[in-house]
């Protein structure tokens, strides 16, 4: 592999066609099974936890403390982005992408041996969440640590869509989840289902494990790491020489967190997608089946239908990101989720298959997959190297824990309220794309950033310095020659 720096302000590395190809498919293959562990639960928290774990409650309040124990996971997650995260940024991406993928698989596999509420008693519902903690504390920095490595190899001019591959892992541990739950719920009768048919699909994740392991095992350190040691060995060096210059006596200045500009936009654009997300893709299984009364295998063929039809627009995204800019292409897909959400629910509520698939189809992949395109390249370049995976993390994760933790409790406790009605799920889906809409138009435009830079881009003289000379020189075009005027 050939890695080098030049010294340029705008640095740039090389890396072989072969060791990119094995980075991107590690973080396929992490994403895929970290969406894979977490559709899977999801889905048998919709339609089997509330009979298995919670059998003694009404239906809606069931479904409630399924959703519960979802999002027991997501506060898991957080402490495990501060965790992995600062791991990351200091020993290295590769290891800790490698503890993460382990923790994940092996909590996943084991929520398949745990005993029932008939079994054990209180202690059933215990140990899943237990697992759903130790779970959720693995995936906490995995999709954040593979998209920054995927991002730090990349090159400048197609890193969105090389990013998206690392997206498609999203559609793929979708799909999985969802045709193992399908092919289950239409080969099984009720009593198979609820004795032991739920566990295969957790079992399931070990052999995902097994491969992801199997790729990590072979892959290199980010080479942003190596730039960034240096970096930081001349920023200190210098700050030693101003300090002697001065007659000051040498110190090590103590670090104070600082809650960035990049951050608080990073956790706006993450809550539009997290929330979502959390909304279609695991509570309005519940809703349909629980208040709708549609059948069990409709949810999940429309969530397949969708992951398929994201191979094509995850891509699609991306490469439009890099061409248009990714800030521009937050505006359209986040400002058009908060318009089609009422539309949405009209169009579920028909109880009609093909209207009803088709609106989750749309919604998935405007709202949550296109946007999550966006998402996994553009926060990278936000943070500087010095703390990019710790605050990647923390954005994605404290934004999962509200949106995506909450959310799809908040919404069944709202819809069981209002007497199955769908327009609280509505309202919370446009308030989801909203927030992701206003922190898109206050960003900065990230294309093009250099990821060796040490400070955040909302921090970054530079870029915003460029942003605005690049919007400016771009509307001074003659009329004629066609020729920019400078």
């Amino acid at each position: 592999m050939k890695v080098g720096f030049n010294n340029e302000k705008k640095r740039d590395f090389e890396v072989d066609t072969k060791e990119l190809v094995k980075v991107t498919a590690s973080g396929w293959m992490g994403t895929a099974m970290e969406f894979m562990d977490f559709q899977l639960y999801s889905l048998a928290a919709a339609i089997v936890f509330s009979d298995i774990f919670f059998p003694e409650m009404t239906p809606a309040m069931g479904l409630v403390m399924a959703m519960g124990t979802y999002g027991a996971g997501y506060v898991a997650r957080l402490l495990g982005a501060y965790v992995f995260g600062r791991m990351g940024d200091k020993i290295g991406r590769r290891t800790v992408l490698f503890v993460t993928i382990m923790l994940m698989g092996l909590a996943s596999t084991a929520i398949g041996f745990l005993p029932t509420y008939q079994q054990v008693g209180i202690l059933a519902p215990i140990g899943l969440v237990i697992l759903r903690i130790v779970q959720g504390f693995g995936a906490g920095a995995e999709i954040s640590g593979a998209g920054v490595m995927v991002a730090e190899f990349a090159k400048k001019s197609n890193r969105g869509l090389v990013g998206s591959f690392v997206c498609l892992g999203t559609s793929t541990g979708t799909l999985l989840a969802n045709l193992i739950w399908t092919i289950i719920l239409t080969k099984l009768d009720q009593k198979s289902l609820m004795a032991w048919g739920w566990r295969i699909p957790f079992y399931a994740s070990f052999v995902i494990m097994i491969v992801a392991v199997l790729i990590r095992i072979f892959i290199k350190e980010s080479p942003v790491m190596a730039e960034k040691k240096k970096l930081l060995t001349e920023q200190r060096q210098k700050e030693l020489e101003n300090q002697k210059a001065n007659g000051d006596v040498p110190t090590v200045q103590k670090k104070h967190f600082k809650l960035s500009k990049s951050l608080l936009v990073a956790l706006g654009l993450r809550f539009g997608q997290a929330g979502n997300s959390g909304i279609m893709q695991t509570y309005l299984a519940g809703f349909m089946v629980t208040f709708l009364s549609i059948q069990k295998t409709v949810t999940t063929n429309a969530n397949i239908i969708a992951s398929l039809i994201s191979f094509v627009t995850i891509p699609i995204v991306g490469w439009l990101g890099d061409k248009i800019g990714r800030r521009r292409m937050y505006l359209i897909l986040s400002g058009a989720m908060a318009l089609y959400a009422i539309p949405m629910l009209l169009m579920i509520e028909t109880k009609n298959t093909v209207l009803l698939t088709l609106a989750m189809v749309i919604g998935l992949n405007v709202g949550v997959q296109g946007i999550f395109a966006l998402e996994n390249v553009m926060l990278p370049e936000l943070f500087g190297s010095k703390n990019r995976m710790t605050l990647m993390a923390l954005a994605k994760e404290i934004a999962g824990v509200i949106a995506t933790g909450f959310g799809p409790l908040i919404a069944a406790s709202l819809v069981s309220a209002a007497i199955g009605s769908w327009w609280p799920v509505a309202i919370m889906i446009v308030v989801f794309s909203l927030f992701t809409f206003v922190s898109a138009y206050l960003s900065v435009d990230t294309n093009g950033r250099d990821l060796n830079d040490l400070d955040d881009a909302m921090d970054d003289i530079s870029l915003k310095s460029e942003n605005l000379h690049n919007r400016a020189t771009s509307e001074l075009v003659d009329a004629h020659t066609g020729v920019k005027k400078h």
